[in-house]
């Protein structure tokens, strides 16, 4: 009986901050940063006020979390292994096509964009806590193939760039531009492999790179 008790409160917890980050998205989107208050946000998404100050206590540490969990993988699977780069940077290279291709990461790109000229502070928290530690996993397992000796990255924050930039640049840039722009899930599967064949062509031990 003891066990069952944290294990149903950390339930509810959860999905309280699920929704609570669910009604913050939509009312950013909607009202902007600025015009959102809490109070507003524990209105809409259902929970009491001393519920969501004790989660959250300001709208900062509400849009970090936010962002967090925009770029937090499904899975939590560990970095691959080095040994094998074609399937290490497959294994990358879906994760952040799935990642991109969530709803709430484009809402957040859009929040952050229409905020950005008053409140840069908000840039700042998606680059450093969502993209840059999702930089840092393909950079150091760049990093793990060239000692492997799989590779040579003489530079390996343009490899990653290069790389990640392939997937991005056609899988989730296009829609904050183009109304109804969609990918299928086979579509998503040949960029990320083009990805794939293109980093391993200009970077493999003993190609032309």
């Amino acid at each position: 009986m003891s066990k069952d008790v944290p294990t149903y409160h950390q339930r509810v917890a959860q999905e309280k901050r699920k929704l609570i980050v669910t009604a913050a998205t939509a009312l950013f989107l909607e009202l902007g940063y600025d015009r959102t208050s809490l109070a507003r946000i524990a209105e809409r998404s259902g929970v009491s006020r001393a519920t969501l100050f004790k989660q959250f206590p300001t709208k900062a540490t509400l849009f970090d979390a936010m962002v967090i969990e925009s770029w937090t993988t499904a899975d939590e699977e560990d970095p691959p292994t080095a040994g094998n780069v074609v399937d290490g940077l497959s294994s990358l290279g879906h994760r952040y096509a799935e990642l991109l291709s969530r709803p709430q990461m484009t809402d957040l790109f859009r929040i952050v964009i229409a905020e950005l000229p008053r409140f840069p502070e908000l840039a700042n928290a998606q680059f450093s806590q969502g993209k840059m530690p999702y930089f840092e996993s393909v950079r150091n397992y760049l990093l793990a193939e060239h000692e492997a000796g799989t590779v040579r990255v003489d530079d390996l924050e343009l490899a990653a760039t290069q790389f990640l930039g392939m997937i991005s640049n056609y899988v989730f840039w296009p829609t904050l531009l183009v109304p109804g722009w969609e990918v299928s899930a086979e579509r998503v599967a040949e960029v990320v492999d083009e990805a794939v064949r293109t980093v391993v062509a200009r970077y493999a031990a003993g190609g032309p790179g």
